[in-house]
């Protein structure tokens, strides 16, 4: 299987190794250490070498980091951990809000007098450290470039990842990476800087048409890049990853070893374009004042999809859907308290592999029954493998990498007779789903203007959720992408061929938890009888076709528009997906996709 069960870190491991390393800060004369998820890519999933805040700490989500100090040490978690931390992570680490409560706001309040705290300039991104710095001025702490302390005591630590690539074939890619190299080295010039550093592995893997396997569930290789005006690439990577790809990269492709990356970034001439978000604080000292903040100068024409590509994602998702409504019809075959999590997860990995274009799952599968269900980005393992019972809601999100398209899609399923309070809540997600799938908005808008439609429903009943409705989703690339999201920190127009999650959810710790995803595209919208001719305006196009549970939806609380919307979207459904299906599937199908 793709997927593992394994428990990967436990809370009683990071006593000993927080130790470990407060040995090291008294050696080094430190007060404390930052220790990222992150690795020198800015990447939110990391590969096993560069999982040392899960190592040290024992908390595994894609986010979050640990500043750990002589006698403190403060695990930073946002909204979708605060009940998953607390199972992770030993007493001896104290949790955080964040971005609530800042890094240097909790800095102040645990070294009033001052102090230095060390950091590795290879995994914190420029801008975060030059805004920590900013708002440290003053308190007499001082943030200090040093060497990993965690590497230093981690003696097994895997050895860095080195797969080989491979071509990402035209047909899928729709443009040669030729012509991508032109036009995002043109932009590079009329911005007038002589060249552009990419540390983002997507956007290599998007601009030169390849993909790789160096990060589970992603097929993006890490490696380095730049890339200059004239439209010259230079990549640094492992030799052995490009292994057969002669004559593929071009002619304006030099590859170069990693270890001369910082060499060669140290000799270009500046203005050089960084994205400040997310390049690493080693390049930038280099750089000096050569570096300019333009951001990564792939991510918008990455984001914004073109016909090849979004015909491959629709592809994909009806491909995908086939195999989630097969482990959704065998699931309600099975009688409750008969079923566990895993076997959940297993059965619906099988019926995806099925599929020849499949690669990877995009991600570990979400399924999470009863309590585990408020655990917004639960990973089952062998010790939490938990029945389906009697009354529970099961939330099952999950994906595919498919060679045309990636996948991600959430629904959630009542499990024998659930209360009315569950169906409830249900219904309002329900509301906030259809309101953002029914969205025209014009040009020029941003996730953060819009996002609080899918909200509304639950604002009204005094509800809501400690997460973004919706994030972007790459072409057979990473299912969280940037630049575009559904979120109040998301400042990116939305533009046509961006395609994005709606998402939202309600959680209830210790209780159950409610979660509905659909994929959308960004299209232009077309004209209304009465509307402003000069006003352009966008929609969306959904891509996701798998039926949302009608045993969970109170009828009467929808209006007449949701309940055609709904009925329409069935009707879609089963029009798309019946012929794809096996008989028993085509039976479920029929039930699951009946008009209200």
């Amino acid at each position: 299987m793709f997927q593992s069960f394994e428990v990967t870190a436990r809370p009683e491991q990071g006593p000993p190794r927080l130790t470990a390393l407060r040995t090291e800060l008294a050696r080094e004369a430190l007060d404390g250490f930052l220790v990222p998820r992150a690795d020198a890519h800015q990447g939110e999933y990391v590969a096993a070498r560069d999982q040392r805040l899960a190592w040290l700490t024992g908390f595994t989500g894609s986010a979050g980091f640990c500043a750990a100090l002589r006698d403190v040490a403060g695990v930073f978690i946002d909204g979708r951990y605060r009940t998953q931390v607390k199972a992770q992570v030993a007493a001896i680490y104290s949790p955080v809000p964040w971005p609530e409560e800042s890094l240097a706001a909790w800095l102040r309040k645990q070294l009033p007098k001052g102090g230095k705290v060390g950091f590795d300039p290879w995994l914190h991104a420029a801008g975060q450290i030059a805004a920590t710095q900013a708002e440290l001025d003053g308190s007499g702490i001082e943030l200090v470039r040093c060497n990993n302390l965690v590497d230093r005591i981690w003696e097994d630590q895997p050895a860095p990842p080195a797969n080989p690539v491979k071509v990402h074939p035209l047909q899928f890619a729709g443009e040669r990476a030729d012509q991508k190299i032109g036009r995002v080295a043109q932009s590079v010039a009329q911005a007038g800087r002589t060249a552009a550093v990419i540390t983002l592995p997507d956007s290599i893997m998007w601009l030169l048409n390849i993909r790789g396997s160096d990060i589970p569930y992603n097929p993006v290789a890490h490696g380095f890049a730049i890339l200059h005006a004239d439209g010259q690439v230079t990549v640094f990577m492992a030799e052995q990853k490009l292994t057969g790809l002669d004559g593929q990269l071009g002619a304006q492709v030099v590859v170069r070893p990693p270890e001369a990356f910082l060499e060669a970034v140290e000799g270009l001439e500046g203005p050089v374009q960084v994205d400040m978000a997310t390049v690493p604080q080693a390049v930038v000292d280099v750089l000096g004042d050569r570096a300019v903040d333009g951001g990564d100068p792939c991510a918008l024409p990455k984001a914004c999809k073109n016909a090849s590509e979004i015909a491959g994602s629709a592809a994909a998702h009806l491909r995908d859907a086939g195999a989630v409504i097969e482990t959704l019809s065998w699931l309600d075959a099975q009688p409750p308290g008969s079923v566990t999590e895993t076997q959940v997860v297993t059965r619906l990995e099988e019926n995806r592999r099925r599929d020849n274009a499949l690669q990877d799952i995009s991600f570990d599968t979400i399924a999470g029954t009863g309590p585990n269900g408020a655990i917004m980005h639960y990973r089952v393992t062998n010790e939490t493998d938990s029945l389906l019972k009697d009354g529970h809601l099961l939330v099952l999100d999950s994906g595919g990498q498919y060679l045309d398209g990636t996948t991600d899609i959430t629904r959630t399923i009542p499990i024998g007779t659930v209360g009315e309070d569950e169906k409830a809540s249900f219904t309002r997600v329900l509301k906030g789903m259809i309101a953002m799938s029914m969205l025209r908005w014009p040009v020029g808008l941003a996730g953060r203007d819009i996002e609080c439609v899918a909200r509304t429903p639950l604002w009204l009943a005094g509800q809501d959720f400690n997460h973004g409705v919706g994030h972007g989703v790459g072409a057979y690339l990473s299912v969280h992408e940037g630049p575009q999201r559904l979120s109040r920190v998301s400042h990116v127009p939305l533009q046509p061929g961006m395609i994005l999650s709606n998402e939202p959810g309600y959680y209830r710790e210790g209780a159950f938890g409610i979660r509905l995803e659909n994929l959308l595209v960004v299209e232009e919208a077309p004209a209304l009888p009465g509307g402003d001719p000069e006003r352009a305006m966008l929609c969306w196009r959904t891509l996701t076709y798998v039926p949302i549970d009608r045993r969970m939806i109170v009828v009467s609380m929808l209006s007449d528009a949701e309940r055609d919307w709904l009925n329409a979207y069935h009707r879609d459904v089963a029009e798309k997906i019946r012929p794809r299906l096996s008989d028993a599937a085509q039976l479920w199908l029929d039930a699951a996709t009946a008009p209200l």
